[in-house]
């Protein structure tokens, strides 16, 4: 299995950030690649989001579970079909980290394992003549540049306007 685990600051406490990385159905305004999410449930233990995601000449709908929350500081989720892969988003208070001007602050994690080979090439709809290792290997070092993205617009919808994140990188594959 390989694992990522990343973080960022919000300037916010748990309270206030909980309900952003819990709304699955806005991570579309997050990522380019995300085209749309559609929720079966209210967002509880159980519920189910299919996730439609475009790259490149490759589209895939992974459909992710809510396994665990525990408000407000974590939600655990599960792929269902064919990739192997769960993870969490955590939030931690933090106020140490909270620079002048700020009440406090609450650091955000993501954190998933995946096995990149498990896989169903068929699923994945790939074109003729593209295996799943050169998808992995395209895919993989990208990742990175994704996630700034995402937690770019995440803390920006938090905190309600634009700032310069950091993105710190706890354990990449």
């Amino acid at each position: 299995m390989d694992r990522i685990l990343l973080s960022t600051l919000a300037y916010r406490p748990p309270e206030e950030v909980f309900p952003y990385v819990r709304s699955f159905t806005d991570y579309p305004r997050y990522t380019e690649h995300l085209e749309e999410v559609r929720a079966n449930g209210n967002g509880t233990v159980g519920s189910v989001y299919d996730l439609r995601l475009q790259w490149w000449k490759l589209g895939y709908t992974a459909r992710s579970e809510v396994t665990e929350i525990t408000p407000p500081t974590s939600i655990q989720w599960r792929l269902r079909n064919e990739i192997d892969a769960r993870g969490e988003w955590r939030v931690e208070p933090e106020p140490d980290s909270a620079p002048a001007g700020a009440e406090t602050a609450s650091r955000i994690f993501f954190e998933a394992a995946y096995d990149p080979h498990s896989a169903d090439e068929d699923a994945l709809s790939l074109p003729r003549f593209v295996s799943l290792d050169w998808v992995v290997s395209k895919v993989e070092p990208k990742i990175l540049d994704e996630a700034e993205e995402v937690v770019q617009r995440l803390v920006t919808d938090i905190e309600g306007q634009r700032r310069d994140v950091e993105l710190r990188v706890h354990q990449m594959p």
